[in-house]
């Protein structure tokens, strides 16, 4: 019998956790930087067309952007397309109001560089598309971008 214990020098140190929170604040602050919230949740399904020459906007801030394509909710919804402007359908007399609004948010210097995006989805007919240019002309937002997806060149690889 002996009243020596075995094991004693096996243990192992304690790991130091003091740079843990300087870790996890380093993480949360690259997450917090590099990551883009969507500002719009889609109610239109957009499929966009695809173009050889894309040319990307400067100042997103001053562009305002208005879908139009299929509702994803088909079965309450129905089929056929809708604009939406923000998180709501709208209907073409909505797009004057909505632009007005916009521009007593800017400044009044930025004001003829609003820019208005039209996403539409390839599949929707030119009638909607021709009637909410209508009305941008009619609110005097003459600055009309449309969004397509740059062509793949096939040719490259």
């Amino acid at each position: 019998m002996s009243k020596f214990k075995k094991g004693g020098a096996d243990k192992q140190p304690a790991i130091s956790t003091s740079s843990l929170p300087d870790i996890v604040f380093m993480l949360l602050f690259f997450f917090m930087v590099s990551t883009v919230m969507r500002e719009v949740d889609l109610k239109v399904e957009i499929n966009q067309p695809e173009a050889s020459e894309v040319e990307k906007l400067k100042q997103k801030a001053l562009v305002n952007y208005v879908y139009i394509g299929e509702p994803v909710e088909k079965e309450r919804y129905g089929t056929t397309p809708r604009i939406q402007l923000n998180d709501a359908f709208a209907t073409p007399k909505d797009i004057g109001p909505y632009i007005e609004t916009r521009k007593t948010e800017v400044d009044e210097a930025e004001i003829p560089l609003l820019t208005t995006s039209l996403k539409v989805d390839r599949d929707v007919k030119m009638g909607i598309v021709t009637d909410v240019k209508q009305e941008l002309r009619e609110a005097q937002s003459l600055k009309i971008s449309y969004s397509t997806m740059e062509k793949a060149d096939v040719d490259a690889f």
